[in-house]
């Protein structure tokens, strides 16, 4: 049997008497159940060039609708090659047509922002879905 601090802040600290190893045996398992429990948040991706043509937005807008209805959340951007990078407004237009498309599925969590050669944004989920 072991002497243990429970709260040293208390006035005065209080301390138990048990068996240490056993304590931490089950705050650890205790701590494990809790993670089990804890949801798990999914990141899609979807990707998009400068002058991504209109059925291809379509084809890409329904996955990132259905994506957005699971609960995922949704990243995404688009990728600059070579010298596309001077077609950047393009990109941020793409990217903000699409969050006004999936307005009703999600709302922007963070507006289109360039990192380097790809342009991103993220959509979360509403929760009444």
């Amino acid at each position: 049997m072991d002497l243990v601090e429970i709260s040293p802040k208390a006035d005065p600290p209080v301390c138990k008497v048990m068996d240490y190893k056993k304590f931490l045996y089950e705050q650890k398992k205790r701590d494990k159940a809790l993670k089990a429990k804890a949801t798990k948040v999914v990141v899609k991706e979807i990707r998009f060039g400068p002058q991504t043509d209109d059925h291809d937005y379509e084809f890409k807008k329904k996955h990132a609708e259905k994506f957005l209805k699971e609960g995922a959340k949704l990243k995404a951007f688009v990728f600059f090659k070579g010298r596309s990078i001077v077609f950047k407004e393009q990109g941020q237009i793409l990217l903000l047509k699409l969050a006004q498309d999936l307005e009703e599925f999600g709302k922007v969590e963070q507006m289109p922002r360039l990192e380097g050669k790809r342009m991103t944004m993220f959509i979360s989920p509403k929760k009444g879905k």
